[in-house]
């Protein structure tokens, strides 16, 4: 017995070292060298992609918004948002991009309520933007999986810069030059496809004289 518990004592010491050990290298040291290494050289993406206006941080780069007119009876939940024409507008959300409520519907495309959503926003995307219905392109009627996708298809943008172009005055070809120069290629050229994040479109539209 006087062995014994000398021996397991022991073995008791040496766990605690080894728990010490690794809560100061995998709870301390790494996560102080990872942070270090992504403040110094990628700062901008590890603080969350933030876009700031006069000093003031506006919006993430990474997390779709609505751009929609005020509505007019505020205290009503159920009051349709309304696109505002002097802004690219995004996706549709199922959650209206509230980053609390991310998701997708589940609906199957043979779902008649989804066919029915589709069908009515494309009707709608037509009317505002004044082009075909048939050109209307499929993710201007269609939502993400997350709800939360700031990405929209070049073609749905080149589709709203005309109407963008007419509320504020400007000459169409400075908007579609905008567009352009916001257009991203594929991941590592050759994962996704090509993009326009409509957040950084509309941040910098803002300052388009």
């Amino acid at each position: 017995m006087r062995t014994i518990v000398p021996h397991v004592l022991q073995h008791h010491l040496v766990a605690l070292r080894m728990l010490l050990a690794c809560t100061l290298i995998t709870g301390i040291a790494y996560p102080l060298l990872v942070t270090g290494i992504a403040q110094a050289g990628f700062s901008r993406q590890a603080n969350g992609s933030m876009l700031t206006t006069n000093g003031r941080l506006v919006a993430s780069s990474l997390i779709g918004q609505n751009f929609a007119l005020p509505k007019k009876n505020p205290n009503d939940a159920q009051e349709p948002l309304r696109p505002d024409p002097k802004w690219f507008q995004p996706r549709p959300s199922v959650g209206g991009y509230d980053p609390l409520n991310s998701g997708a519907s589940n609906l199957g495309p043979n779902n008649t309520d989804l066919i029915k959503a589709v069908n009515n926003r494309r009707a709608t995307v037509a009317a505002i933007e004044g082009i075909p219905p048939w050109s209307v392109p499929a993710d201007a009627v269609t939502a993400s999986g997350s709800g939360l996708d700031p990405a929209i298809s070049p073609a749905y943008a080149y589709a709203q810069a005309e109407r963008v172009a007419k509320a504020r005055h400007i000459a169409s070809a400075k908007v579609r030059d905008l567009v352009a120069q916001h257009v991203r290629g594929p991941v590592l050229g050759f994962l996704g496809q090509q993009h326009v994040n409509v957040v950084e479109l509309n941040h910098d539209l803002a300052r388009l004289i």
